[in-house]
């Protein structure tokens, strides 16, 4: 018998070993040849073609995608590989020499892979289409989609899996090569006796992970100063380091106690759950911790891309109040109306007169880029109400500032605080009493703005004289607005406006609002790919690993079932293992995405609450179906166990 003929052979008797590996690459492969073909169609390169930055994104997510893939892969393989270390050890005890044995494991690899690929590439050219009108959809592309064949997408599918194929098949070398026969017999008993813990360094170590996470969150919320860069790094290091010791030490301590007090005597139930638990949980705590912090950067990340689609109108209406804005005269807009009314889209149309000055900012302790705010409009209230936007009037003597370039610094300055303005040699000191949430005049002519009361603007315009600071520049100046009335016509409105507007800077709501759409739908497909992927690939290994010590344990259960424990009774304790495999890093994942979301807030011109709390609930729901797929399966073993 040829080498060839023992791999075909073992093939045919190894299938059950064989298929969690060979589904973990045929998943990665359709995955990834998923992204590759979307990075390479020609209707998404359109659309991101006008954009650096949603190029780059596509590149990072690419990277980020071929080590979820690589990682996945060696995960399953090191399963596989354990699962078949007692076939392994007996080809050597027949005869076979360690050289023979790896040519035979590689040569499997090898085949797998190559089935695998194929297999993948094919079913990724089916799926391609929808996660392609999905794509299109998130950015509203309303034209006709067809999904072009990309050679360059296999090509590339092609090259990084045999690169992670030579990568499992140096992992299988390893294991033949540094693996006695008496490890690989026993790799499948291995296991870890709880030892007592030390008290008083158990004590510590415990509290001290509690203490790292509670500081991690605490200093979440106060990042925003000159030292930025390393609090980042502080709260992610506080926390992935606090979240390993609460596994590896905090966890175990308390289930060391839960085990003193009951003297030993655990009972079915706890026996089922809580003693494999503290077997392996040396060796889980690794496990548990990457999976914990990945979790929350994974849903921080989908939490925050899904606000971003989901504030996108919100946002760009902070950002262009009104719908067009002129600067420039009475001509142009005339011409842009006129044009309006050519097209029968009705609009109403009213000016904003601003009153420009340097203004300063007087707060105690404020950072330094406070002391060089220069320009500053300052506007009436009344007249942005008659123009129709809604805005509350300030109090008498008092301001509100609008700034949406700025306002996510301006969410840490303390109201009330004076903003000192000046034209010449005037100076006047006004009381901010508010920080509003967007502009009260469209980008870009809006720089800083003061919104005051009418009187108080009447008496500013003769304190503050129209022309001096800035040497003959005006400092008077009078905005014109247009609002579309039929808002289903704004796309057309805009087209005609890009048109006037085509030598200059074409600034308008819809625009603005449109480009935002699609890079956010980018970003969040994006995300949504990335966090899927992991969703998969954790959740799948989770399952994998469940399924070995299910095979591990079949004898206990066997011997349950003959002492006369119904199926029901051995389930209610393994109930409760799952619960803590699949739920507390989840729990915990989702507790330090919440501080994670809640530090990036100040990204945010409004509220995120929402959009964050459904991209959590819906990654909940998803990595929970892998626990009920795994009680499925340990259901399964328990009740053939006796067969």
């Amino acid at each position: 018998m040829t080498l060839f003929d023992l791999v075909i052979r073992s093939m045919r008797k190894n299938i059950k070993h064989y298929y969690l590996y060979f589904f973990a690459l045929i998943l990665s492969v359709v995955l990834y040849f998923v992204f590759a073909t979307l990075q390479y169609d020609s209707a998404v390169i359109s659309e991101r073609s006008d954009s650096m930055n949603m190029d780059s994104a596509f590149k990072v997510a690419g990277v980020l995608l071929i080590f979820i893939a690589g990682i996945f892969v060696v995960y399953a393989n090191a399963i596989f590989l354990k699962r078949r270390s007692r076939e392994i050890g007996l080809y050597q005890l027949i005869g076979l020499t360690k050289g023979a044995v790896a040519r035979l494991l590689i040569i499997e690899n090898a085949l797998l892979g190559v089935g695998a690929l194929v297999i993948g590439i094919g079913a990724g050219m089916l799926v391609s289409r929808v996660f392609l009108l999905l794509l299109m959809k998130l950015v509203g592309y309303d034209g006709f989609i067809e999904l072009s064949f990309s050679m360059a997408a296999i090509i590339q599918t092609a090259a990084v899996f045999v690169a992670i194929i030579a990568l499992t098949s140096a992992q299988m070398l390893y294991a033949v090569y540094r693996n006695t026969l008496l490890d690989l017999f026993n790799a499948d008993k291995k296991g870890e006796h709880p030892k007592k813990p030390k008290a008083f360094v158990s004590a510590v170590l415990a509290l001290l992970g509690i203490a790292l996470i509670v500081f991690g969150y605490w200093l979440s919320g106060r990042m925003m100063n000159a030292m930025i860069m390393f609090n980042m790094l502080a709260v992610l290091a506080s926390t992935i380091f606090g979240t390993y010791l609460l596994f590896r030490v905090t966890i175990s301590w308390l289930f060391y106690q839960i085990r003193m007090r009951r003297q030993g005597h655990l009972g079915l139930h706890n026996s089922l759950s809580l003693a494999p638990l503290m077997h392996r949980m040396k060796g889980n705590a690794n496990s548990l911790t990457i999976i914990t912090v990945l979790s929350a950067m994974t849903l921080a990340m989908l939490a925050g891309s899904y606000s971003l689609y989901y504030s996108t109108e919100k946002e760009t209406r902070y950002v262009m109040p009104f719908d067009f804005m002129f600067e420039t005269g009475e001509d142009e807009v005339k011409q842009f109306t006129q044009k309006l009314a050519e097209r029968d889209i009705t609009f109403t149309e009213s000016t904003v007169e601003v009153l420009w000055a340097d203004g300063i900012m007087d707060v105690d302790n404020a950072p330094e880029w406070l002391g060089m705010m220069t320009q500053v409009k300052v506007i009436s209230a009344k007249q942005l109400q008659d123009a129709g936007l809604a805005i509350e009037t300030p109090t008498s003597k008092t301001a509100s500032l609008h700034d949406a370039s700025i306002v996510w610094m301006l969410k840490t300055v303390k109201t009330p605080f004076d903003i000192v303005l000046s034209s010449g040699e005037n100076e006047v000191r006004i009381p901010v009493s508010e920080v509003g949430q967007g502009n009260v005049v469209n980008y870009p002519v809006s720089d800083s703005q003061l919104v005051v009361e009418d009187a108080v603007y009447q008496e500013l315009k003769k304190t503050l004289p129209p022309v001096g600071a800035i040497g003959d520049e005006k400092h008077l100046e009078t905005l014109y607005a247009v609002n579309i009335v039929d808002k289903e016509k704004a796309a057309e409105a805009s087209e005609i406006f890009q048109q006037l507007k085509e030598d200059n800077y074409p600034f308008d709501f819809y625009s603005m609002y449109n480009r935002s759409m699609q890079s956010n739908g980018l970003l969040i497909f994006i995300a949504g790919f990335l966090g899927l992927v992991f969703l998969i690939s954790t959740g799948s290994i989770l399952y994998f690993k469940q399924m070995t010590e299910a095979e591990q344990e079949k004898q206990s259960y066997a011997t349950l079932r003959q002492l006369g424990f119904t199926v029901q009774d051995i389930m209610r304790g393994i109930v409760r293992k799952q619960v803590f495999v699949f739920g507390v890093p989840l729990l915990i994942g989702l507790l330090h995405s919440v501080f994670a979301i809640k530090a990036a807030s100040f990204l945010f011109m409004s509220d995120i609450t929402v959009p964050a709390a459904i991209a959590m609930g819906v990654y909940a729901l998803i990595y929970l179906v892998f626990a009920f797929l795994t009680i499925g399966y340990y259901r399964k073993t328990v009740k053939a166990a006796l067969r």
